[in-house]
């Protein structure tokens, strides 16, 4: 209860300064202005663009998820677009554990996939997530004959932090042996000791995934093509607000509302949004009114589609667990 209401004051207080610092002196008729002209082509293109990068997503999580049970799309999509919901919706990123619940309860209970196997697989797509956007926006910025603003000295920062994020996927699962090692000899009981052992197996386990090269291949591919998606849901967006949005913006963008994800925040990320459009659009030439009228599109269009989707996922996950005999049977039906 005191964690709870502690990370609430640290969200909000957050929320609150950067909602300040970006808000102040836009103006709101020219944010109303230029998200009531919003041309619906490109917006409707982004929404389908938007739902392909979900579904490439989906397919990614489980390859992860089948090298210890073999798991339906039609169960991963239910509980991936789930997920990505809950955290719209919910703090301190509850969608994840939602997500891991709903895999777990339809296979978790006769198969490999244990929650902390579930958890560990969600935490490698998000630092492979991280080092993709870190490396994409280093390789974009090394590119630009003219790096604008503070952008000029994040080019090394940003490729400490990809190369930080891969030497963990790579490296930790090698620890195994100092792991077991540190285990034995921690002063606790038997039981326990077989608990936390289990435990770290499972997480372990979950990291070695990506060292299966064909694995490694195709989520490579496949988190390629979910972030080129991404990028060009954000220059849709753009476009459809008359704005220059080019891939090289988008990339950046993308990077900056990654990264700021991370940190404190009230549901749908509300302040931390607004603060990362306007920091990272400013240098380019874009008005804080321009960044503002972007990001609010954007969030507006992003609660409508991974609402729209997890209610469809729930709809089916709902009726495929009621119809199965047994909670593991569900999603029985293999996709090709």
């Amino acid at each position: 209860m005191v964690r709870r209401v502690l990370y609430w004051i640290l969200a909000l207080g957050v929320a609150a300064v950067l909602l300040y610092v970006s808000l102040r002196g836009i103006s709101w008729s020219g944010v109303w202005l230029l998200v009531s002209r919003a041309a619906p082509a490109p917006l409707a293109l982004g929404f389908l663009v938007a739902s392909f990068s979900l579904f490439a997503r989906t397919i990614r999580w489980r390859l992860l998820l089948r090298t210890a049970g073999d798991v339906s799309i039609t169960a991963t999509f239910a509980a991936i677009s789930t997920g990505y919901c809950g955290n719209l919706f919910l703090p301190a990123r509850a969608g994840e554990l939602i997500r891991m619940l709903m895999i777990h309860r339809a296979y978790g209970r006769n198969s490999g996939l244990s929650k902390a196997f579930i958890l560990t697989t969600e935490v490698c797509e998000r630092l492979s997530d991280a080092v993709a956007l870190v490396l994409i926006s280093s390789v974009t910025l090394l590119m630009m004959p003219v790096r604008p603003g503070w952008f000029e000295r994040a080019s090394v920062p940003f490729v400490a932090i990809a190369t930080a994020g891969f030497l963990v996927i790579a490296l930790l699962p090698k620890l195994e042996p100092v792991f077991r090692s540190l285990l034995n000899r921690l002063p606790v009981r038997v039981d326990r000791y077989s608990k936390l052992h289990a435990l770290t197996v499972q997480i372990i386990d979950g990291l070695r995934t990506l060292h299966n090269p064909k694995v490694l291949a195709a989520f490579v591919v496949l988190t390629g093509l979910a972030w080129f998606a991404d990028a060009c849901t954000v220059v849709l967006i753009m476009r459809a607000l008359g704005l220059p949005g080019t891939l090289s913006i988008a990339f950046l963008l993308n990077t900056g509302l990654g990264l700021g994800s991370a940190v404190p925040a009230t549901p749908g990320y509300i302040g931390v949004y607004q603060f990362v459009a306007v920091s990272v659009l400013a240098p380019f030439g874009f008005s804080k009114t321009d960044a503002i009228g972007y990001i609010l599109l954007f969030q507006v269009m992003q609660y409508l589609l991974i609402s729209l989707w997890a209610a469809l996922g729930v709809l089916i996950w709902r009726t495929k667990l009621n119809s199965a005999p047994e909670p593991a049977a569900a999603f029985e039906e293999r996709s090709a």
